[in-house]
């Protein structure tokens, strides 16, 4: 019998069942059964500077009401919208979750936005009231001229003729009764990243998304009330909510958050997981391919049991070096903005390189092509999550405003991800791209990520995003974007000796007939790579 929570993951399968309740308030229901222990650490804060705080599951209860209280005291109703732009500091934690006990929709946003970014978040999602810090205070109040529907923005940190987040707490009460709503109502507004068009607004309701992160939290995070778990993760993207709020805290684990200001340190990151005794770590790709580029030797991490990854596929040379370096296998899971953990490797089953691992329980996965039937073993097809007879706890609302692209993203008896991959025989998913991402080139389908995989394996590459280029004979061909090593420098060589390596590796089809080296890549807030960014300069370059 394993010793990770999954157990035998056929059996955890088959029985597993998430009910919606009438009346749920995560906030109560869940977070302050931990706050019953006084002394019990929900949070390890450490500042830029290295300062460290432990913020206990109490605090957080009465710290979080407090706000709840505040917000009702201006007059905030159930229902009405709260954009939320602050980095990683406790307050940003206190507010989410005052949100929650006020009834409030909390509309995450991450402190790189400017100005027309932050007009549109809330105008489009209709927000009464914003909250930042001092730092980002002057770029929100900026705003108001254009966000007619913006009644209040509150500073944590204050400032002169500001309403400060300390001030309205200290009036505050830190005590309220249940308020037992009902578990339909909405909970919060995450934009998604905008590859492709403006970015959607995605509601989560009180028991979708809280209640189902506990498939995250116990399933594969794998945490225990004794574990600190770390996820790298900005407050603007829903990773932060999956693993820096609700999975971690279902299980009474404590969070460690790391108020790096900046790009992304690895080294730093690499000294943060050997000074603190920080046991489940989650970091998306781009990250773990920059931090296998050090000398991992140097940062052993003690305390580390569990490692994952997600956002985009992990190639396996990364997953390899890992292991090797650290002694830790990088569990790779999947889900979205609209969904909790779907489809994982669990912790202590079979790890087939490629794969993404298989159904979560509680979903019913499967492959569907246009027409919305479901394809069988080996077939390419969209990844999809049945909803009838029984939708599953856990998927999303709908696009708040936006029904057009709600009605879009379901086919039949399924909810339609807009992601492509194969599946085996024994339920593998295999991710192939995304349904725009699909290369077609003289009548082969290739997905981009089989041929960055390859490239990554030589030893010249950062960081790679594979696209199709217009190419009058072969429909599109095959460009690679190449971000080099520190060491490495462009050349006519290396560019025929990357072909040759792509050749060698996978299919000689898929070798990139065009290969760019570039500074950096094109990403998303979150982190992701903006194909459709690339996709978009060859198109103009080749007057198409």
């Amino acid at each position: 019998m394993s010793t990770y929570q999954i157990g035998d993951y056929r059996q955890t399968y088959a029985s597993f069942r998430l009910t919606r309740p009438e009346r749920y308030n995560w906030a109560f229901d869940v977070f302050d059964r931990w706050a019953a222990d006084p002394g019990k650490v929900a949070m390890r804060w450490v500042s830029d500077a290295g300062d460290v705080r432990n913020v206990t599951f109490r605090e957080f209860s009465r710290s979080s009401t407090r706000c709840a209280n505040a917000l009702a005291g201006l007059g905030v109703e159930p229902g009405e919208r709260v954009f939320v732009m602050l980095p990683r500091i406790v307050e940003w934690w206190e507010v989410l979750l005052g949100g929650i006990r006020a009834r409030v929709v909390t509309v995450p946003g991450t402190t790189l936005l400017r100005h027309k970014d932050i007009v549109y978040r809330i105008n489009a999602s209709g927000a009464s009231v914003a909250v930042t810090d001092a730092a980002n205070a002057d770029r929100v109040e900026a705003v108001r001229p254009e966000c007619p529907g913006l009644r209040h923005v509150i500073v944590v940190g204050g400032g002169p003729g500001c309403l400060g987040y300390e001030d309205l707490l200290a009036k505050s009460s830190p005590s309220m009764d249940h308020p037992r709503n009902l578990s339909t109502d909405p909970l919060m507004i995450y934009f998604t990243s905008g590859t492709t068009g403006p970015p959607k607004m995605v509601v989560n309701d009180h028991a979708s998304y809280p209640k189902a992160h506990l498939i995250t939290g116990k399933f594969w995070l794998d945490n225990r009330p004794t574990d600190l778990h770390w996820t790298l993760s900005d407050t603007g993207w829903a990773q932060a909510a999956w693993t820096c709020l609700f999975a971690p805290w279902n299980m009474g684990a404590a969070i460690f958050i790391w108020d790096h200001r900046g790009r992304f340190d690895a080294e730093r990151t690499l000294r943060m997981l050997h000074e603190h005794p920080i046991t489940t770590f989650f970091s998306p790709p781009t990250a773990y391919r920059m931090m296998v580029q050090e000398d991992l030797s140097r940062w052993p991490a003690r305390a580390l049991r569990h490692c994952l990854g997600a956002g985009e596929a992990v190639n396996p040379e990364v997953i390899a070096t890992w292991k090797g370096e650290m002694g830790h296998h990088i569990w790779e899971g999947y889900g979205q903005t609209e969904t909790v953990l779907c489809v994982a490797t669990f912790p202590g089953m079979e790890y087939r390189p490629g794969s993404m691992g298989v159904a979560s329980p509680g979903f019913h996965m499967g492959l569907v092509d246009d027409s919305g039937n479901e394809v069988g073993p080996g077939e390419e097809g969209e990844i999809a999550i049945r909803v009838r007879p029984d939708r599953p706890l856990g998927l999303f609302c709908g696009y708040y405003r936006n029904p057009e692209a709600t009605a879009n993203c379901f086919a039949g008896d399924w909810y339609t991800t807009g992601d492509r991959a194969t599946r085996d025989e024994d339920g593998y998913f295999y991710f192939v791209s995304r349904t725009d991402d699909v290369i077609n080139t003289s009548a082969y389908r290739v997905g981009p990520f089989e041929v960055e995989s390859a490239l990554l394996e030589h030893e010249t590459v950062a960081e790679v995003a594979v696209v199709g280029s217009p190419d009058p004979l072969r429909g599109e061909i095959i460009k690679a974007f190449v971000v080099l090593s520190q060491s490495a420098r462009p050349s006519d060589d290396l560019t025929r000796e990357l072909q040759a390596h792509v050749r060698t590796v996978t299919a000689p089809y898929k070798y990139p007939r065009e290969v760019e080296f570039i500074e950096e890549l094109p990403k998303t807030i979150s982190g992701k790579i903006r194909r459709n960014e690339l996709r978009r300069r060859e198109l103009e370059k080749k007057g198409r």
